[in-house]
């Protein structure tokens, strides 16, 4: 899969249409080969190979092999989990002509196994592995994170080790998985801003290879060589050209002899990598390319080189991309969002071994005009010279950043994944550069890259015109990283965090409840944290079935209009003082749920509190903040509305749905949802939040590092007594007779096609058949072992992602089930027959006992993965709250799901699956099937 940069607003947000590194259901699993002779086998190596430290860095070590395998350590007990990311330096960059996408498609059969280890994403999902592999332009890297488990990471170190050099790389393999990489190919050609990315990377790159999509030429991918391939195997897949990080709870000392175990056997590679040497001369004019397609709405995008990530410069970039896209001070924002020219605006800095670039967008709202938000938005991007970048918008930006940085940093999960980007630039030690560098970045430096890079002969948008004085950025150049790692001095301790445990039973045992007048429920569970970092999750139930009927659409903008300035503070002020306060804080819910997820630190949550009740209690609702919401709801909207996966789910929610419009369980077409957005006012949803809003049912969880007496003082101050118009009273889900249907759509030039199935299941959270259909619908269609994924995905290559699911309802026998597939719309027929063949057979059948044995393992793997997660727990304990249970029904649970025998899932699959009630609906490019 490939790599999805994060951190832009773009509805679709799949730019490069690959996949980032994901729970297992999102990465296919490759079918096992056939057992037989590997690409390569390694010879013992002597006996005492020792792996040697090299160097610390604020509580990562780094060892060595001889054999030149890097391994960086990051131990951190805090979290209960454990990550590995091992990291060739191999992507599209290295590819020669003819082999576009060769990095790519070796990641995906190296899934297909080797002789020690011939089916190992089935041991993924049955170990509760979160794994995943992803390529980008300057390496691939291999993911999984889990439960902290000895056997776990000492298996997936030998998987790695094994595979580096004895993976089956085989024509046969190569054959089967051709059509999943083809199935991804059109997976992306459905999204317009994906495409649009990749003509702008081809545009901006004349020789480098940074102009070719990581998916490659559909000739080359279609074409590949398998001598050529198995060559670009033995090549790069060598422990001289990769790192392995491992990260979270483990035992270093058993890691150290773990990896010194398994890979110090692949023997000192003979052969020497080629030297790059590629770069693009400077741009002398600026380019331009125009997309056109069917759905969608406007783009526009200003791509400008700029210097490795190993430049001093990178630390100004990073900052200017804030300085101009951030919400709500952006340049960008207030001259195209505030101005009505566009619905939101982007960035992204490309940090990258070689000369990369700096990404900056706008995405329109139906009706609004292209060329004047083009021009608006080249202008404000390169007038730095006469309208220089303040101390304030680098102060305000750099204290964004690296509290972004910081939050990342406290995370071992996330850690690794960023060590590895670093690693692919040069050397690891840049994550922590690049931080030093924004620390000490002035404005004078903003100003004269800005000046240097943001001009009209650097940039990528419009069409080449002469000129007799053309102005040209500098020349790109690598970087000396020994120069550059001179005067880099890492903090020198890193605090040590206990060891959590996150089994029902602790869990239950260390959290602390007590209410807050007049019917706030509150649990705490105080656990050391690294960087003290703390999860809350505030819930407010609103209204009923009567009082809610019409307040839909005022109930959904109020979350988005709930940070856009308080009676005390202006939009901007709330900013600054949620990045003062280290805060993230996120709205959302549903029109009888409101929902605040906060993270922040020990010592800033009661503040914290005390901003969200004010945020709460006295939002401003400007009216242009409203427009703005308005305008962005409508582009996502349209957006959606000729896209596949939308209109299936448009049509199975509207489905023999009852309720009159106006009701809150009533499914709004596009166009009703348009129109409703179009028509609410500031007075309506200001009239909303005095009705319903207020803490009179509410809930509170937080985890993590924590005051508790200062947390509960500041809960009291700021909710206590507030109490809303409306009293809450739930609003009815029963199980409805729904007719059974088979729809179809026509998504004409969609080259991905989808496939949805529903059914709802007269179960109730809790129902002493819950454990046995949750084992059935695992082994059935969960995770890289089950039999929809085996068929569909491996066997028969017909998809990049097949899965089924339940959606579990605690307050009534209303649980819906769900099935989904994505397919070349050629294959329609195929991917309904597979389908529809696997029902009947699970239903005839029931399931094996080694079925059963890996759904039960895996299932409940996840489930200790889940609680391992903070911002999950949080959310887990004030759900408990308001459903008056304790977190022993989490173990209570577990227990049932490990007493589940294959005859007990069988005859809850046959009791409660029924084809004969299923609603389905595809959606694609049929012509006329």
């Amino acid at each position: 899969m490939r790599k999805i940069p994060s951190g832009w607003l773009i509805a679709a947000s799949a730019m490069l249409a690959c996949a980032a590194q994901a729970a297992p259901a999102r990465k296919p699993p490759p079918k096992a080969p056939a057992r037989g002779k590997p690409v390569a086998a390694a010879p013992a190596a002597p006996a005492g190979v020792a792996m040697q430290p090299v160097r610390s860095v604020e509580g990562i070590t780094e060892y060595r092999l001889p054999n030149g395998l890097q391994v960086l350590l990051a131990p951190d007990d805090a979290k209960p989990t454990t990550t590995v990311n091992l990291t060739y330096r191999v992507g599209s960059r290295h590819e020669n002509y003819g082999e576009t996408g060769m990095a790519h498609l070796l990641e995906h059969l190296l899934f297909k196994g080797s002789p020690k280890y011939p089916k190992a994403w089935a041991e993924f999902t049955k170990r509760g592995l979160r794994a995943n592999g992803s390529t980008w332009l300057d390496r691939t890297n291999y993911f999984a994170s889990f439960t902290a488990n000895e056997e776990n990471l000492k298996w997936y170190l030998g998987w790695q080790a094994d595979a580096m050099i004895n993976s089956f790389i085989a024509r046969k393999d190569l054959d089967t998985e051709m059509t999943v990489v083809r199935n991804e190919m059109e997976m992306g050609e459905n999204n317009p801003s994906r495409i649009l990315f990749e003509k702008t990377l081809a545009m901006m790159y004349q020789w480098h290879n940074y102009g070719h999509d990581t998916i490659g030429a559909r000739a080359d991918v279609e074409n590949v060589d398998i001598g050529r391939l198995q060559a670009f195997y033995r090549q790069y897949y060598q422990p001289d050209n990769a790192t392995l990080i491992v990260s979270g709870k483990f035992d270093p000392a058993k890691v150290v002899a773990w990896v010194q175990a398994e890979f110090s056997k692949i023997p000192v590679p003979k052969r020497q990598l080629p030297k790059l040497y590629t770069i693009d001369p400077v741009q002398d004019g600026e380019r331009a390319i125009t997309l056109r397609r069917n759905g969608g709405v406007p783009l526009q995008f200003a791509a400008y080189h700029v210097p490795p990530g190993a430049h001093p410069d990178t630390a100004a970039v990073e900052l200017l991309g804030l300085v101009m896209s951030d919400v709500p001070a952006g340049r960008l924002h207030k001259k195209l969002v505030e101005g009505q020219l566009a619905a939101s605006v982007f960035s992204w800095n490309a940090a990258l071994a070689d000369p990369g670039f700096a990404l900056f967008g706008a995405q329109l709202a139906p009706g609004q005009d292209a060329d004047k938000a083009r021009e608006a938005m080249l202008a404000t991007i390169e007038s730095v010279t006469s309208q220089p970048i303040t101390e304030e918008e680098v102060n305000r930006a750099r204290a964004k950043w690296l509290k972004d940085w910081d939050l990342r940093f406290s995370d071992p999960e996330t850690v690794g994944v960023a060590l590895s980007e670093t690693v692919a630039q040069g050397d690891w030690r840049l994550f922590f550069l690049l931080r030093d560098r924004v620390k000490t970045v002035t404005a004078a430096d903003l100003n004269r890259v800005a000046a240097e890079r943001f001009l009209r002969d650097n940039r990528t948008l419009a069409s080449y015109v002469p000129t007799d004085k053309p102005t040209r950025a500098p020349k790109p150049e690598n970087v000396n990283l020994a120069e550059q790692l001179k005067s880099f001095k890492p903090v020198e301790t890193v605090a040590k965090v206990d060891a959590f445990d996150a089994s029902p039973a602790n869990i239950e045992s260390r959290t602390q409840r007590f209410e807050v007048a007049p019917g706030m429920k509150v649990s705490l569970l105080p656990k050391a944290t690294r960087g003290d970092v703390v999860n809350a999750q505030l819930s407010l139930r609103l209204g009923d079935e009567e009082s809610l009927k019409g307040q839909s659409t005022s109930a959904e903008l109020l979350g988005a209009m709930l940070d856009k300035g308080t009676a005390k503070l202006s939009r901007q002020q709330l900013q600054d003082r949620l990045t003062e306060l280290k805060a993230e804080v996120q709205f959302g819910g549903s029109p009888d749920h409101l929902l605040a997820n906060v993270m922040t630190t020990r010592e800033n949550l009661p503040a914290v509190i005390e901003l969200v009740s004010q945020m709460l209690r006295e939002p401003s609702f400007p009216a242009d903040a409203l427009e703005e919401v308005r305008r962005q709801v409508i582009s996502s909207v349209e957006q959606s509305r000729k896209e596949p996966e939308a209109i299936v789910e448009d049509a199975l929610d509207r489905h023999g749905n009852p309720y009159p419009k106006g009701d809150v369980r009533y499914a709004r077409t596009f166009d009703e949802t348009v129109a409703e957005v179009n028509a609410v006012t500031v007075a309506q949803i200001k009239a909303f939040h005095q009705r319903f809003v207020g803490a009179g049912r509410a809930q509170f969880a937080a985890v993590g590092s924590m005051d508790v007496a200062a947390v509960r003082a500041a809960l009291e101050k700021t909710f206590g007594g507030w109490n809303s118009g409306v009293a809450f009273k739930r609003v009815p889900h029963p199980l409805l007779a729904t007719p059974p249907a088979r729809l179809s759509f026509e998504t004409p030039d969609k080259q991905n096609a989808t496939m949805l199935v529903r059914q709802a299941v007269p179960l109730q959270e809790l129902d002493p058949d819950q454990a046995a259909l949750m084992v059935a619908n695992f082994a059935f269609g969960s995770g890289g072992n089950s039999r929809l994924w085996k068929r569909i995905r491996e066997a028969e290559g017909l998809s990049y992602d097949v899965r089924s699911g339940l959606a579990w309802n605690a307050e009534e026998a209303n649980t819906g089930w769900q099935a989904s597939a994505i397919f070349a719309p050629q294959n329609r027929a195929k991917v309904e027959k597979a389908f529809k063949e696997e029902v009947e057979r699970a239903i005839k059948e029931g399931f094996t006992a080694d079925e059963i044995a890996q759904a039960k393992a895996g299932l409940l793997n996840f489930r200790r993965l889940a609680r391992a997660q903070d911002g999950n727990l949080a959310g887990g304990l004030a759900n408990n709250e308001y459903l008056g249970r304790k977190f022993t029904v989490a173990q209570q649970l577990d227990e049932a799901i490990s007493a589940v025998t294959p005859e007990q899932a069988g005859a809850a699959w046959r009791k409660y699956i029924d084809p004969q009630r299923f609603v389905s609906a595809v959606a694609g490019d049929f012509k006329g099937q």
